[in-house]
């Protein structure tokens, strides 16, 4: 077989290689759209690798993160914008109506936490609390979302999240038999409430920018801690 020949085959092989893998590729993002970063972000599927960063980036629009909840059947309400001196206040807020109730009621957080809360509840916390105590759960103790305020309350330094209302800090939770867990008294207690709660944790590891819990540091003790800081569009992340 002469040299051109061998050459020809070779590059023609290679085409074959590249047009089957190819093929593969655009099958596989088919499958699984939530495992890319390019494809567009639906609250139905299962999360993926770019879940999270796909979740954080509904910051830069509103429109579509309203969307996107209306589409997947949650029926959270815009609320009314709060305008305060900069960098405090929000214009996505949502009040969050869940069959799932957050106490106390009314919660309003921006549109990109509602829109991780609501895959949390559904594919974290409701499978966690099944698995660990075989009862749903009913609802969500919180200590709030919005607050003008920077992080760790004093008069210096970055502002918090909480500031614009994305972030939210989870307390406990009220299971249907009317148990309740508590992130103070079970973190470091009971073995099955202590692993119930590092497992939706970890859940909210996937979905949200930042999730902080008592091991993080004392400030932390009593809450979980989930927000959506922009720098999680770009894969800026940080689990404690």
């Amino acid at each position: 077989m002469s040299r051109a020949l061998k050459r020809w085959l070779m590059l023609a092989i290679a085409a074959i290689l590249l047009i089957v893998a190819l093929i593969e590729g655009s099958a596989y993002v088919a499958a699984h759209p939530q495992d890319v970063p390019w494809t567009t972000l639906d609250l139905d599927q299962p999360i993926g690798r770019f879940t999270g960063p796909k979740l954080a980036a509904l910051g830069e629009d509103p429109r579509r993160c309203r969307a996107l909840l209306a589409e997947g059947g949650v029926q959270d309400r815009a609320a009314a914008t709060i305008e305060a001196s900069a960098p405090c206040g929000y214009a996505d807020g949502m009040r969050l109506v869940r069959e799932t109730q957050y106490r106390p009621a009314g919660l309003v957080t921006s549109c990109p936490v509602a829109a991780a809360l609501a895959i949390w509840e559904r594919d974290i916390l409701q499978p966690a609390a099944l698995r660990h105590f075989g009862r749903r759960i009913t609802a969500i103790d919180h200590a709030g979302s919005y607050s003008c305020r920077r992080i760790g309350s004093g008069p210096e330094g970055r502002f918090s999240e909480h500031a614009t209302a994305d972030a939210v800090d989870i307390l406990g939770f009220r299971l249907a038999d009317g148990r309740r867990v508590s992130v103070l008294r079970d973190w470091t207690g009971d073995p099955s409430r202590a692993a119930f709660l590092r497992e939706v944790r970890d859940g909210g590891c996937r979905l949200f920018s930042t999730a902080l819990s008592p091991g993080y540091n004392a400030a932390h003790a009593d809450h979980l801690h989930f927000d959506q800081a922009a720098r999680g569009a770009v894969g800026g992340r940080l689990c404690r």
